[in-house]
């Protein structure tokens, strides 16, 4: 079996022409995931697959650059044609169907339509779909948020989602074929928690943790993709790509 990762979106803070915010698709051991569900996330999505087929959906935490288009999904299952035959599980921290509901004007998530099986996340979280293993570990951000680490007949991907320096990204990369890391800011504000990584940082992982190639994502404002690649690099001694959408990665 294979592992592919698929890149639907990269963007950050906010989506651009071209340029969906964070979502990836993730196929391997039978098992169709998508992987953060970023603004512009849900079209790119129906390039690749057919969304009712999905085995389950991951969100890294609620910020709206990553799980915005959640929206999306529920309006199209509902009401849009692209019904699953079963409620498609989302993994995701807790209260991700009370703000879609809120959002929606519903009293609550018994209103919602019932194409989503909200399921909470949690340190040390498993899932299995098929022959594929995800692992979810509690990371540090500014949110309830988590990484992750899928697993198939041997290959291994790791995927920050948005986190500063933790030991449990390393724990999550120990290994990995393929590290997919947040480098979204210049540097650390000082006396300010750090809630993102550097490029520098995500190099940094890379080399700790024995991954092998490191795809640098989620780039903020302040940096260019192609800077933020060279810097981690410099840091990493090992390959370094940028993310791209459409890209497809092909584990081990």
């Amino acid at each position: 079996m294979t592992l592919d990762l698929t890149v639907l979106g990269t963007a950050s803070p906010h989506p651009a022409p071209g340029r969906p915010c964070s979502g990836h698709l993730l196929t391997g051991g039978g098992a169709t995931i998508w992987v953060d569900a970023g603004p512009g996330t849900f079209a790119e999505l129906q390039r690749r697959t057919d969304p009712a087929r999905l085995d389950a959906i991951w969100i890294s935490h609620l910020h709206a650059d990553h799980s915005a288009d959640l929206l999306s999904a529920l309006y199209a299952f509902a009401y849009g044609g692209l019904t699953p035959p079963a409620p498609v599980p989302v993994y995701a921290p807790p209260g991700c169907a009370e703000r879609i509901a809120g959002f929606l004007g519903r009293s609550g998530p018994a209103d919602l339509p019932g194409v989503l099986g909200f399921h909470d996340l949690y340190d040390g979280h498993e899932a299995r779909h098929g022959g594929l293993r995800l692992l979810s570990r509690a990371v540090a951000h500014d949110t309830e948020a988590y990484g992750l680490r899928a697993e198939c007949e041997g290959a291994v991907l790791a995927y920050t989602g948005d986190s500063g320096p933790c030991l449990a990204l390393t724990e999550l990369a120990r290994g990995a074929d393929l590290l997919l890391s947040e480098a979204d800011i210049d540097r650390p504000l000082e006396g300010e928690p750090q809630v993102h990584l550097t490029p520098e940082d995500a190099g940094r992982l890379a080399r700790e943790a024995g991954a092998g190639l490191l795809v640098v994502t989620h780039v903020g404002p302040t940096l260019t993709r192609e800077s933020a690649a060279r810097r981690a690099a410099a840091v990493s001694g090992g390959p370094v790509e940028t993310a791209c959408e459409g890209r497809v990665h092909r584990l081990p």
